[in-house]
């Protein structure tokens, strides 16, 4: 929490209503008592709906000047009548996009990205969701944070962020805090091991095939025209579902997986392309090329701790061509789930559902410039869906 920015609700509610009003209404600003006092008492865009008194304004905003986030002017005419600007925007050194996010925060509570965007709109125009998050991500960052995720609650589909100018609501739910590098609580060996065997069980069985979505489709589809004439990669490619439906936008795949059993499997199904058993966290360059057009990724992080993805996609990155992609897709949250389900069966290693910032963050240190898509409908959980570009 922001320790020298404890607010009472009073005092948010008319610092929201000044950093509003001055973007909205700019002709009538700084504003008057009287218009502050309706500002904060409207119906629309306000949760809760409060009925402030004058005294109970001019106390906030007497505080609100006293720690310098206000500030107080005169008309310059007629009655000489006190009015009211903010000024936290230059205490916090707030960008646009975070003052919007943090207005819309100070009026209505806790929102999920979706409603921030939508809320949002009058005050900056964010381009997409990614866009929020990135947002508030950065404002959680600071080194006095001024925004929090909140654990999803049950029935939800997207997480909360809450501002941290004030007391946490009684309401709000506890901070996710899952251990998601649990998953190398014997090492990384042991888990590697229980991965091959499990996937090596599985590939003898007759799962049920992978449906793919419309967005899907195209998001593979595109990673082969990306490519070019250049070789693919298709890294923890299992069964070889994803290296086919490359093959078939006329890509030009390799499907790797560390199980071999998988790679036998695939090689029956699919003749006409290649496999080979190899560990992608060591892939090389294709041997008639100087780099890879283009890598895929295919929900094949499920299985690192986060701490394991920035060295991984790092190694990947290099491995590309200029100008070369990485594509890659997660599950997303803040959880480490006891199982993972594969094309219809029980997988016995634990699937961990990464941060979408943190795995933006690995691709933009791995040298990569990233365009990204987070997909929610009614699945367990989202789904990150980014492509980065190697830089020349």
């Amino acid at each position: 929490m922001t320790a020298h920015l404890v607010l009472t609700a009073e005092e948010q509610r008319v610092l929201g209503c000044l950093l509003e009003k001055e973007i909205t209404v700019p002709a009538s600003y700084p504003l008057t008592l009287n218009a502050l006092r309706t500002a904060c008492n409207q119906t629309s865009s306000r949760e809760p709906v409060v009925d402030y008194d004058e005294r109970q304004v001019q106390d906030a905003v007497r505080s609100l000047k006293d720690r310098g986030l206000a500030r107080v002017t005169w008309m310059d005419y007629g009655k000489r009548t006190l009015k009211y600007a903010q000024s936290v925007v230059e205490v916090l050194d707030l960008a646009d996009d975070e003052r919007a996010l943090l207005t819309v925060l100070l009026l209505r509570g806790p929102q999920a990205p979706g409603e921030l965007k939508t809320r949002t709109d009058r005050l900056h125009r964010f381009a997409d969701r990614d866009a929020v998050e990135a947002t508030l991500q950065r404002m959680a960052e600071r080194d006095e944070p001024l925004a929090r995720q909140l654990a999803r609650r049950p029935g939800q589909q997207d997480h909360r962020w809450l501002h941290l100018l004030g007391d946490i609501p009684a309401d709000a739910g506890p901070e996710a805090a899952a251990d998601r590098e649990q998953i190398l609580a014997e090492g990384v060996d042991a888990r590697d091991q229980a991965l091959v065997a499990a996937y090596d069980a599985l590939a003898d069985l007759d799962p049920e095939p992978r449906s793919t979505t419309p967005f899907e489709e195209w998001f593979i589809a595109h990673v082969a025209e990306l490519a070019g004439p250049h070789q693919t990669a298709d890294v923890g490619c299992g069964l070889g579902d994803t290296t086919l439906a490359l093959a078939e936008a006329a890509a030009l795949p390799t499907g790797f997986d560390l199980s071999p059993r998988m790679i036998e499997q695939a090689k029956e199904r699919n003749r006409d392309v290649d496999f080979q058993v190899a560990d992608f966290r060591r892939l090389l360059r294709p041997a008639t090329d100087a780099g890879w057009g283009a890598i895929l990724a295919w929900f094949s992080l499920i299985h690192l701790a986060p701490s394991e993805l920035p060295t991984v996609l790092r190694h990947l990155a290099q491995t590309l061509l200029p100008d070369g992609v990485l594509a890659l897709s997660v599950h997303v949250g803040n959880a480490v789930e006891p199982v993972t389900w594969w094309q219809g069966e029980q997988v016995e290693v634990p699937l961990v559902l990464h941060d979408a910032a943190d795995v933006r963050r690995a691709v933009v240190a791995a040298g990569l410039v990233p365009e990204s898509f987070l997909v929610s409908d009614d699945s367990v959980a989202d789904r990150l869906y980014v492509i980065g570009r190697r830089e020349r």
